[in-house]
């Protein structure tokens, strides 16, 4: 259990309460407010649906990823030797530069979430993206950028990842990074499993770089010398003595790398190359995500691969279908998510019977052909399980994650396909998946099975915060709620435990930490919805306190504000308030039996006073997580769907109230 939080807010906090119920006529009027406000609501939604059935809102993620194409362009167009070399006059260059210098803060910095401090890694990169497409070092903005990160510690306070991404252009001195070895690959002991789905993913490429030893080297000498603290050693990254052990057997690694059996090498290569494609298949991309994408693309040009070879040419083709052109500016997804809006918008709009059947209907077929029904890296620890999961993405067909098979499962019992039998054996596999995919702690991960091996983040290059999917209170709660809606209850032994899991894993403040979403309130707002679904008494107390907690942080306004600054603090930190924030609260404290108190009534109040007359919301903070402290998403779609399923939810809170009053 984590430590107590010191709860801290942006603004000054103010408890509408919990209270008595409110007035049956007050909630009357609220009844009649949110109808308007939910048919706009609605008919926004229905109107972004694609033709094929789906929803799929542009992902929106931070800098990095504009920096980081630029160092792909880099690798990909390297100078020649007597011929003038200009990054600049490569598509899309140009704008990648502005929308760079757009995104520069006041301080000289760049962040990784909106209205968040300046952070290292974000700046360093950016920084050398500018200097590489020409930006003058000598500038006033490049002069800010290097004085701020140099205030931040240096290209030393770095991550591994960024340096990394920098030594393949003898920006950083590549004896100082960690050495991704491809022979995890072939020693015994399965460890590259024991890692998280995604740092699978991206280590693998990255071992094959490493081990090709391909030099790109940055242009016309060009350096980010300027960059490095003078006071700071740069060395490999350890905390403690485990750190150190760690340290020292990367030294041995790089003197294998050096002096190692040519055969046993290139054994591990090959390993690693034939794992790189077959996770490339059915997939739009390795692992559908940006940076496993990025350096699949460097790894095979590091193996020879030419440009028009036909894995190389469509890893090229679907890296760049993330590329968002938005006129004078340009952005990267960091993925696609059209499984998770597609599910959660079907949701919303059955919980509020607002969903018109042929749309309906289409985006359950939709979804449908979305099942994956191939074994993905999953079943090295559950062999025996047949498939029956979807992913997040288009097609990532190795790596179903939990959480949107939960989702999807929720929403087809809103929205029927065309072929009833197909769909109920569609969801009877995804079911016993779940079923299968459940911890031994009692607890739900994203992706994988027991995947909390803790030594694995002393290693030198885990200092990308993600290095395990650990059980967490966001994906169990909406896992419990699935089951349990499809007829499972606090007997089943599936169920017990993951109550147990929640009941154990509340902070003493009574919230649960949010892996997923930011932060607390949308941890709480789902182990609220899990539990509620259990119907286990002996989780009456958790839901007070969790209630309780949830009236203590709302806003002045009446809604509800977290800020991704609260991941570093570990406490709750406040913000202004956000419809999809707001929503998360509201759903939590309806489950947890308090649809009529002033404090709902207040948060409601706020998100009709809010919508805009097209039925959508205005939402400018970051709500979404990738990796806590390291990278942050918002979805476009979340200010629209949850306000809407918020709604739902308060229309059957009060349906017995209304009718004892009519």
């Amino acid at each position: 259990m984590r430590e107590q939080l010191k709860t801290t807010t942006q603004s000054s906090a103010h408890s509408y309460g919990l209270g008595e119920a409110t007035d049956p006529s007050e909630t009357l009027r609220l009844l009649e407010d949110l109808t308007q406000s939910a048919h706009k609501s609605a008919d926004a939604l229905q109107y972004i649906q694609s033709p094929e059935g789906y929803w799929c809102g542009d992902l929106i993620g931070d800098s990095t990823l504009l920096s980081n194409y630029t160092l792909l362009q880099l690798w990909l167009h390297p100078p020649q030797d007597g011929l003038p070399w200009g990054l600049a006059q490569l598509p899309h260059i140009q704008k990648v530069v502005h929308s760079l210098v757009a995104s520069q803060l006041h301080d000289g910095g760049w962040n990784i979430f909106e209205s968040g401090p300046p952070e290292i890694n974000a700046s360093v990169l950016a920084y050398t993206a500018l200097k590489l497409a020409g930006e003058d070092p000598n500038s006033p903005h490049m002069k800010k950028a290097c004085r701020l990160i140099l205030q931040l510690g240096g290209l030393q306070a770095c991550n591994s990842y960024t340096k990394l991404n920098l030594s393949f252009f003898d920006l950083f001195p590549r004896q100082f990074v960690p050495t991704v070895p491809p022979e995890i690959l072939i020693i015994p002991g399965n460890v590259l499993y024991e890692m998280s789905s995604w740092t699978r993913t991206i280590i693998i490429p990255l071992s094959i770089i490493q081990a090709q030893s391909v030099r790109h080297p940055a242009p016309l000498g060009m350096a980010v010398d300027e960059l490095f603290h003078p006071r700071t050693k740069v060395r490999l990254p350890k905390k403690d003595r485990i750190s150190e052990v760690f340290v020292q057997a990367d030294r041995l690694l790089k003197q294998w790398q050096r002096r190692g059996m040519k055969k046993i090498r290139a054994k591990a290569v090959r390993a690693a190359e034939q794992w790189m494609l077959a996770h490339m298949q059915y997939s739009d991309g390795l692992g559908a995500i940006y940076p496993a994408m990025m350096y699949s693309i460097m790894a095979m040009d590091s193996l020879g691969y030419e440009r028009d070879q036909p894995d190389l040419a469509l890893a090229i083709r679907q890296f760049e279908d993330l590329f968002v052109d938005d006129g004078d500016t340009v952005r990267f997804q960091p993925c696609k998510s059209p499984v998770w809006d597609t599910a959660i918008a079907i949701f919303a709009l059955g919980e509020m019977g607002l969903g018109e059947p042929k749309r309906m209907t289409d985006a359950a077929d939709w979804l449908l052909t979305k099942q994956v029904r191939r074994k993905g890296d999953w079943s090295e620890k559950r062999p025996d399980l047949t498939p029956g999961g979807w992913a997040f993405e288009f097609a990532n067909e190795a790596y179903p994650d939990i959480d949107d098979t939960a989702m999807v499962l929720l929403a087809l019992q809103h929205a029927k396909g065309t072929d009833p039998e197909q769909q109920t054996k569609s969801e009877q596999r995804a079911i016993n998946w779940l079923l299968g995919m459940q911890s031994s702690d009692g607890g739900w991960a994203a992706f994988d099975v027991d995947n909390d091996w803790q030594i694995l983040n002393r290693i030198p290059f885990a200092d990308h915060n993600a290095m395990l999917d650990p059980t967490c209170a966001d994906i169990t709660g909406r896992v419990l709620e699935c089951l349990c809606r499809r007829g499972m209850t606090c007997d089943d032994p599936a169920i017990r435990s993951g109550v147990e899991y929640l009941l154990t894993t509340q902070e003493e403040s009574g919230c649960w930490y949010g892996r997923w979403g930011v932060n607390y309130v949308y941890g709480t707002f789902l182990a609220l919805r899990g539990l509620r679904a259990a119907g286990d008494p002996s989780s009456n107390a958790a839901i007070r306190r969790a209630s309780d907690w949830l009236v203590s942080v709302q806003n002045e306004d009446g809604g509800w504000g977290e800020s991704c600054q609260g991941y570093l603090t570990n406490s709750f930190c406040g913000a202004e308030s956000t419809p999809s924030q707001t929503a998360w609260a509201l759903l939590g404290l309806i489950a947890a039996g308090h649809a009529h108190s002033p404090a709902v009534s207040a948060g409601f109040d706020w998100l009709i006073q809010h919508q805009r007359p097209d039925g959508t919301w205005d939402e400018k903070l970051t709500t979404g997580t990738g990796f806590p402290n390291v990278f942050y998403l918002s979805y476009p779609l979340y200010r629209d769907y949850f306000p809407l399923m918020a709604m739902a939810a308060f229309r059957k809170a009060s349906e017995k109230l209304t009718y004892n009053v009519q």
